[in-house]
């Protein structure tokens, strides 16, 4: 049997705060069997928390074997997911990725994550909204963060 990464508390935690969720969410998710560290761990701690909520769903890819769609959602880093609305069938990409094992404070950032996508809101301002709205290129924005 495997360890669980999430111990009981956590678990009910993350349960109760996802009791926010109002849309279905799914998290696409890319490993590879070679040269991947954390791509195991990764993929049990996201399995453990959509387990958490019937709102939340998984599909599980080999950034190789499935490099069409790694390219389509350009993931280019394992563990890799892609944190995108359903509706249906049909995935709403957001244009959100994670890229690593989102342990300590990023863990966080992943369950906000879930609930913003799900709600289908980001919470920006209108200011921030309009000045966004006024943009002509596409913008890459990344953060980074580092294990302290």
């Amino acid at each position: 049997m495997v360890n669980r990464l999430l111990n009981e508390d956590i678990t009910r935690q993350v349960s109760e705060f996802f009791q926010q969720l109002q849309e279905p969410v799914q998290v696409l998710f890319f490993g590879s069997k070679n040269n991947c560290d954390y791509c195991e761990d990764t993929r049990q701690l996201i399995e453990e928390v959509v387990g958490t909520s019937d709102k939340l769903g998984l599909s599980v890819y080999d950034i190789d074997q499935d490099a069409g769609l790694a390219q389509q959602y350009k993931v280019d880093k394992t563990p890799g997911m892609v944190i995108a609305g359903r509706d249906g069938d049909q995935i709403l990409d957001y244009g959100i990725r994670y890229s690593g094992i989102p342990s300590g404070h990023e863990f966080s950032s992943l369950i906000n994550t879930l609930v913003v996508v799900s709600n289908r809101d980001s919470g920006l301002d209108q200011q921030t909204r309009d000045f966004l709205s006024k943009l002509d290129k596409p913008v890459h924005l990344q953060v980074f963060v580092t294990p302290t």
